[in-house]
């Protein structure tokens, strides 16, 4: 595909937002509208930890395998279409997917391009970085890597979009990366269309906010929404389009064909989602989201505006993982009346029987049993038993399942477990994850081409030493000028919420569903009212900014997941469900903002007016007025 004379906006569709994401996806993006580019991401944290432990025992994988399964039989598409595609399903071998995808390039009698992007991978360099004077400090606690006391079997640097950028000028069609960041995937390309420079910075920081919004998928189109109940088509809703415009600007939409929707809210849940705060780090681009705008401009149609850009950091994030013994997870099943005791009584027997065997157990019970079960199930909870031990044969079947299994006639009564389920008889490895920062000039970026030249390139020579967050003051409280009408409800009547991992830290961004809940739920959402309302965040640092133009507040929890998902024993690894738990917590909430549905509904509280209380006032940062509320109180 040549460039084109006019820029008109680049058509970017998504057809994977993780590893093990749908696998029909690249079906329903070519069988969907017009486009330019196909991007896909398979690269998470958690994932790369995977992938590291089996390229280790089999050097020629390390990638996406069933990417090639997608994308076989759309080969001849792409070419007869001039459609590029980018992703970054290399994985930690992105020459050994290109291998396999030229013979199948050549098995169809295909001229198409195929490059790599790579330099990420600097696990061979670890010594002599270290040695060099690079401490690899983690990018949370300041400590050098070799205090971590344990051998790397992963380390991979976050790379910018130039080399994809560089790969498509110079005529590749299928372009495949390693650790890229996941919006490099979109900006590279649109860098390339619209022949951005490296210090265009706003247009960069708008092609980094696309692709913060499209890396993800479906998500944009009501895929872990909050609002999921009021959209068409959710049962099966398609994956998002971008239309990147000249000046960085975009339009979020998605293929005409395909269920969900795209709505000013379910663009704001990608937008704060696995956020660091307002400013966004990237290899490329410093992008500052204060200023962010979404605009309903048509039906599926969302506008979005506003991004600011600076030079980038001179450090690159480096994912690096390392062994750190095993775990496995097993079920069981209470059912009947005084379920506290009988849980207390069953956390007990479990102490004592893997006592001296497990170095670490987490017993977590799911639900509660309704008041009046209809069903057995209806009276049942679930109970999640994990755990972690240093060697494998501490968790073997003897040691771990049979003992769990000898529960049955000498614990609580109703307690059983799934015998029709797969044993847990197969401890898993466990992989830590160390996120370091590395100096940009440690880095050696290339591009190797399909007839086999290689590019260099060069880091940023506009980057700069940053990193660091505005601070946003928090909200104090105010006298309380008049009486208001609240109802006891919880926040997720008048608030979304979407939260994702940044290693062992949570995010969490929530935003009010309408402009007049705004101005309350940013009073509201004060750092000591979310301690309230998430009470694992006990001891933990917390973090608060605010995004007024998307009418959201934003939080950081440090360390809520552990050293990262991929040590967490946790269910929720990697904090997805935080944000709903945080909407489904009840607090006092001033009656006229609640939802009609919720206002009439016969179950909730009397509507009851508040006693004189403080409320937080307007904070610097918003230009509204400021307005009294009441403080709400959390159930």
């Amino acid at each position: 595909m040549s460039e084109p004379a006019q820029r008109e906006p680049l058509v970017v569709a998504s057809f994977s937002g993780y590893f093990g994401d749908r696998a029909t996806a690249l079906d329903e993006a070519m069988a969907g509208d017009p486009i330019h580019v196909l991007i896909g991401d398979y690269l998470a944290e958690i994932t790369l930890a995977g992938i590291s432990a089996r390229f280790r025992k089999d050097p020629t994988q390390g990638y996406a395998d069933y990417f090639v399964k997608q994308v076989q039989p759309h080969l001849g598409g792409i070419a007869a279409r001039g459609i590029k595609l980018v992703t970054n399903a290399g994985g930690l071998n992105p020459r050994g997917l290109a291998n396999v995808l030229r013979g199948l390039i050549a098995d169809a009698g295909l001229s198409l391009k195929v490059a790599c992007v790579e330099g990420d991978n600097v696990l061979d360099r670890l010594d002599l970085l270290q040695a060099a004077g690079h401490p690899l400090t983690h990018l949370d606690t300041g400590e050098p890597l070799s205090a971590w006391g344990r051998t790397p079997i992963g380390a991979n640097a976050y790379l910018g979009a130039w080399g994809i950028a560089a790969a498509l000028r110079e005529g590749a069609d299928i372009v495949l990366c390693g650790r890229v960041t996941d919006s490099s995937l979109i900006l590279g390309p649109s860098a390339w269309w619209h022949g951005w420079q490296l210090d265009d910075w706003d247009r960069l920081a708008g092609g980094v906010v696309a692709g913060h919004i499209l890396e993800c998928g479906p998500h944009a189109t009501g895929g872990n929404f909050s609002g999921f109940a009021s959209l068409p088509g959710i049962t099966f809703p398609g994956f998002v389009v971008g239309e990147i415009a000249a000046d960085g600007s975009s339009v979020i939409t998605k293929h005409a064909r395909d269920g969900g929707a795209v709505t000013t809210d379910t663009v704001t849940a990608q937008l704060v989602y696995e956020i660091q705060g307002p400013k966004y780090l990237n290899p490329d681009v410093t992008v500052d989201l204060s200023a962010i705008r979404c605009e309903q401009v048509a039906p599926n149609r969302v506008r979005v505006s506003g991004a600011r850009g600076e030079p980038p950091p001179d450090t690159s994030k480096v994912a690096m993982f390392a062994p750190e013994g095993w775990q496995i997870v097993s079920w069981a099943f209470v059912t009947g009346i005084d379920i506290e005791r009988k849980l207390a009584l069953l956390r007990a027997q479990l102490h004592l029987l893997l006592a001296g065997t497990v170095d670490q157990l987490e017993i977590t019970a799911y639900g509660t049993p309704a008041a009046q079960p209809e069903s057995q199930a209806e009276a049942t909870v679930p109970v999640r038993i994990a755990a972690f031990a240093s060697e494998r044969d501490q968790l073997t079947e003897e040691q771990f399942f049979l003992k769990l299994n000898s529960l049955y006639l000498w614990s609580v009564p109703g307690f059983y477990t799934d015998s029709g389920a797969e044993r847990a008889l197969k401890p898993q490895r466990r992989i830590e994850y160390w996120p370091a920062v590395l100096h940009v000039s440690q880095l050696a970026h290339t591009v190797t081409l399909e007839d086999g030249r290689t590019l260099e390139i060069p880091p940023n020579p506009h980057a700069v030493p940053g990193g660091v967050q505005p601070t946003h003051p928090e909200p104090q409280p105010v006298a309380r000028t008049t009486s208001r009408a609240t109802q006891r409800a919880p926040l997720g009547r008048v608030a979304y919420a979407r939260s994702g991992d940044k290693g062992g830290n949570s995010n969490i961004g929530l935003w009010a569903q309408h402009e007049k809940a705004w101005p309350w739920l940013r009073q509201a959402l004060s750092t000591d009212m979310l301690r309230r309302l998430l009470p694992q965040a006990e001891g933990l640092e917390i973090v608060r900014h605010e995004f007024p133009h998307i009418r959201a507040v934003h939080f950081i929890v440090r360390g809520l997941l552990g050293r990262g998902g991929s040590t967490n024993l946790q269910a929720d690894q990697v904090g997805k469900a935080v944000g709903e738990f945080v909407l489904a917590r009840q607090v006092e909430i001033p009656v006229e903002l609640l939802v009609d549905e919720y206002r009439g509904s016969p179950a909730s509280p009397a509507a009851r007016t508040a006693s004189p209380a403080t409320s937080p006032p307007n904070t610097a940062s918003c230009t509204r007025p400021a307005t009294a509320v009441p403080a709400p109180r959390v159930q």
